[in-house]
């Protein structure tokens, strides 16, 4: 019988779909990677680990396990993917070498590309994710006046341009200007860029590709993106609708109270 194969990367979202997998009943076995991927994910499916660059020992136990089709999620930082070639095998150190540039997409792209060639499919994994995906409207009790909603409309379109380009998902503004782009540093330290060169009030928006491939690399907010909100001193947090998973949701909503933050799904 084939199996569904998770490949886990670090957070909460590889950990919600291993949940939500094995509670639908499927035969799930997950590959995680060590000093990446949280170790209690072992308590929803058998974990296989593997370190950091042997491509070829992936493929291998996946084969082994019988898996046909496959999902990939959670956060592997790509500066460690570009930085960490030393620690790559020969499978590995090939397929890097044969890209035509190192953007996040166009390694995800090849990946999938490489795996489809040795008989794997990688499946969307929304259906098992559906309920964390954002809803048009404010999220919690805080909602905002018509001049932030502007500024927050502004940013996100702004987002989705960056997006496009494949060189982030989000970016801090405020008074129409943009203060900060994310670029590889990541979600939360553009947001504390933010904060530093803008002060206080900014706003937070991030958004997925105008096409957005729903099997890999969709927008992912949570609590920690508050705590580097409430750090940056920003004052509001907008997403795309639709096309952005929100971990926690209760535990989210009442931080985003406590902090004073106003967070909303709009649809672009």
């Amino acid at each position: 019988m084939s199996k569904l194969g998770l490949i886990a990367g670090s957070g909460e979202l590889p950990q919600t779909f291993a949940k939500n997998a094995s509670q639908k009943g499927e035969n799930l076995v997950i590959f995680g990677i060590k000093g990446t991927t949280d170790k209690d994910i072992e308590k929803y499916a058998p974990v296989k680990w593997v370190n950091f660059g042997e491509a070829q020992k992936l493929i291998d136990l996946m084969k082994e396990e019988q898996v046909k089709n496959l999902v990939m999620l959670g956060k592997i930082q790509h500066y460690s993917l570009i930085f960490s070639f030393a620690k790559l095998d020969e499978r590995a150190k090939k397929f890097f070498s044969s890209l035509k540039d190192k953007r996040a997409k166009s390694i995800l792209e090849a990946v999938i590309k490489e795996l489809e060639k040795e008989g794997f499919r990688f499946i969307d994994p929304s259906p098992y994710l559906s309920n964390l995906l954002v809803e048009e409207g404010i999220i919690g009790s805080l909602k905002p006046d018509e001049e932030l909603l502007k500024e927050a409309k502004f940013g996100l379109k702004i987002a989705k341009e960056i997006a496009e380009l494949d060189i982030g998902q989000t970016v801090v503004v405020k008074d129409r200007i943009v203060i900060a782009v994310e670029g590889i540093e990541g979600t939360d330290e553009c947001i504390k860029r933010g904060g530093k060169l803008g002060g206080k009030g900014t706003v937070v928006c991030k958004a997925a590709r105008k096409n957005q491939d729903m099997r890999y690399d969709v927008p992912v907010i949570g609590v920690q993106t508050l705590k580097s909100m409430k750090k940056a001193g920003a004052r509001m947090l907008v997403v795309e609708a639709g096309k952005t998973y929100l971990l926690e949701k209760e535990k989210f909503i009442k931080t985003a109270d406590k902090y004073d933050i106003i967070v909303a799904g709009l649809k672009l």
